[in-house]
């Protein structure tokens, strides 16, 4: 049986000042929740459709119907957990990082997070006006690559500006990174899906770079930041692994 509290306090994590204010946030499904209980994650309360499941003070067994009134999802899956929200480590000056200015789309950043955990990007910079991470559709989008990739909110020029990594930019004017030898550690910078980077970042990034386009027309305007963080990602390790 959920009770009306347990309801109320999940539909309110949909918003992100109830996730500040309780440390806490939704994920949905048994692959995503398993990802998270193997990081070490601290579980706060999980409802599953499961009769396998013993029923205890953090553990509920529920029905389809009840699970629905809980889920963020237009058809529920069969387990909801309710997780503490990790503390924010230090951003390391190593290695590729991945960073964000105002990237507002939680599909965009949760393919993100699943992309740097696919190339081994293990920190992701985030400007404070970038989506939280934490929002359901960002984690539901990981599917569960959020537990390995350490996302930090910072003030974007100022971690450009103390980096001692070079800085590459992706614009839609910069050079071909196709014709570039590129370095195993920098910090690629992604911008905003409809502005790019912000003026106040563009003046600390050290290059400018692009993916060309080579359709006849060029009718398209600019390519989807998920998919050109892809794309350069793997630009990079094809130098890492030379």
């Amino acid at each position: 049986m959920v009770s009306k509290g347990q309801i109320k306090l999940i539909t309110s994590l949909q918003q992100k000042k109830y996730r500040d204010k309780t440390g806490l946030f939704v994920a949905e499904g048994p692959k995503v929740i398993n990802e998270f209980l193997t990081a070490g994650l601290r579980l706060h309360s999980l409802f599953s459709t499961e009769k396998t499941m013993s029923p205890s003070k953090d553990h509920f067994q529920v029905t389809e119907t009840e699970l629905q009134k809980l889920s963020f999802l237009k058809t529920a899956n069969t387990s909801l957990a309710v997780f503490e929200i990790p503390e924010q480590k230090t951003v390391k000056n190593e290695g590729l990082i991945v960073a964000l200015d105002a990237v507002r789309d939680p599909g965009n950043l949760g393919t993100i997070i699943r992309l740097c955990d696919w190339f081994g990007v293990t920190q992701l910079v985030c400007s404070k006006d970038t989506a939280d991470c934490y929002n359901p559709k960002v984690v539901q989008a990981t599917m569960g690559s959020i537990a390995r990739v350490q996302v930090g909110y910072v003030s974007l020029s100022e971690f450009l500006r103390d980096t001692s990594l070079p800085v590459y930019g992706a614009c839609m004017q910069g050079n071909n990174v196709y014709s570039k030898e590129l370095p195993k550690e920098a910090v690629v910078v992604m911008g905003n899906e409809a502005n790019g980077i912000s003026e106040e970042v563009l003046a600390l990034i050290h290059e400018r770079i692009t993916i060309p386009q080579f359709g006849e027309l060029h009718d398209t305007e600019s390519l989807n930041v998920a998919t050109a963080t892809a794309i350069l990602l793997s630009e990079f390790r094809r130098f890492t692994e030379t």
